[in-house]
């Protein structure tokens, strides 16, 4: 490997496109490397693989990578979170009107919003709505007619939760979070996704794209890299699938951020409160339609966030670290790209069996946020430091707002 500017160059004996990479001074684990070597070999990615400083390997694809595709699309290279992002906005309150205590706060936002699974994901399941309420009714009136198209051709994607998912939170790395910024002003920030039913489109078409290479004689260097060509029925059914689990994972943090707003009016924990228009909401799963190096392509981002010269976007760091909002510079080479968080640098289970209650409590010390067992996987030390991830894109973003957060809500 050789540093050349302010990315690494990956050597791939596999050949293909060149793998640029962010990733200076933070870690870099070696299976990483090896799952984006099989995606460089692909023979329709477009100029290289761009690779952001939170990368680490992903089921299917790596977590981190920015694919541009001409001709295909890989469905794997966007997983099965589809439309997975965050969304952040500021208020008029600040840190001094917060109470001592947040224990109210936290819970206020907890009851609005239903967060966790339970019963395996079935009919008690307190992450989903047993009734949903009225405006969730009405979002889900608008999303529905696209749905309704997508499973009148891929019935076997109709078998779970839709309307039960919509504006609420999920489990693993999703959160809701109370934030304060360099100034003392109070941001609300959540990180969610498009849930159940993008769950079931992602692995829908990833297997309808294993089918095609099986059934088109199509060798490739890791079966999760199938992809549907251009041209084909299933390309065009994933694209409009996908287009539609993105909305509806944008509506989904729309509706919990409203719920969010609504709970903490009410509460009765603080004094009265609007939003500005400092808002962000941007995915970090998903591809689209844009132009690079003079060509229309494909872009897909797992674990990305665009970063067009001007884009706000959201970068998060751990339950006990600091967040950013910042600016896109527009940096061609990493296809408009930064990273969408700090990455892990270990697997949940490695995160379960090396910290301790005690550890965790201490590095989540004056956050006001679950400390049990559960929450071990998503404790601080589990990701990469935030500070060496942020220098590493130092050229893909600028910082506009430093975010500490003061609540953590986990499901």
């Amino acid at each position: 490997m050789q540093t050349q500017r302010n990315y690494e160059v990956l050597s791939n004996e596999a050949g293909g496109v060149p793998i640029k990479a962010w990733t200076v001074g933070v870690p870099f684990e070696d299976e990483a490397k090896k799952q984006l070597r099989a995606m460089a070999s692909l023979p329709f990615i477009h100029k290289w693989v761009a690779v952001m400083p939170d990368v680490h390997r992903g089921f299917g694809a790596t977590v981190g990578s920015v694919v541009a595709t001409a001709g295909a699309v890989i469905p794997a290279a966007v997983g099965v979170d589809i439309g997975c992002g965050m969304i952040a906005v500021r208020t008029t309150l600040r840190a001094e009107q917060l109470p001592d205590s947040l224990g109210k706060v936290r819970s206020a936002i907890e009851q609005a919003v239903p967060h966790g699974r339970t019963d395996n994901g079935g009919r008690n399941d307190r992450g989903a709505w047993q009734d949903a309420p009225a405006m969730h009714r009405e979002a889900w009136g608008r999303l529905k007619p696209g749905y309704d198209a997508i499973i009148a051709k891929h019935p076997r994607i109709d078998r779970g939760p839709d309307l039960g998912h919509l504006g609420t939170l999920g489990t693993g790395n999703h959160f809701i979070e109370v934030c304060l910024d360099e100034a003392g002003q109070v941001w609300l920030m959540l990180h969610s996704g498009s849930r159940g039913v993008g769950n079931r489109i992602g692995s829908h078409f990833i297997e309808l794209a294993k089918e095609d290479m099986r059934r088109f004689f199509i060798q490739l260097p890791e079966q999760d890299l199938a992809y549907l060509p251009e041209g084909t029925e299933h390309f065009e059914d994933y694209l409009h699938a996908v287009s539609w689990a993105q909305e509806y994972a944008a509506t989904n943090r729309e509706l919990m951020l409203r719920s969010v707003v609504e709970a903490l009016k009410a509460s009765g924990e603080l004094p009265e409160f609007e939003l500005t228009d400092a808002a962000v909401n941007c995915h970090h799963n998903y591809v689209a339609r844009e132009k690079h190096y003079g060509k229309s392509v494909l872009v897909t981002r797992k674990g990305a966030v665009r970063a067009r010269e001007g884009d706000l976007g959201i970068i998060p760091g751990s339950m006990g670290a600091r967040s950013y909002i910042v600016r896109g510079k527009g940096n061609e080479e990493a296809f408009h790209s930064c990273s969408h968080g700090a990455g892990r640098v270990m697997s949940r289970e490695a995160a379960k069996r090396r910290f301790t209650l005690e550890e965790h409590a201490k590095a989540t010390e004056g956050i006001e946020c679950r400390k049990d067992a559960d929450v071990i996987d998503e404790t601080p030390g589990a990701y990469k430091p935030i500070d060496a991830v942020m220098a590493a894109q130092a050229d893909l973003v600028d910082v506009v707002h430093t975010l500490r957060q003061v609540v953590c809500v986990k499901g």
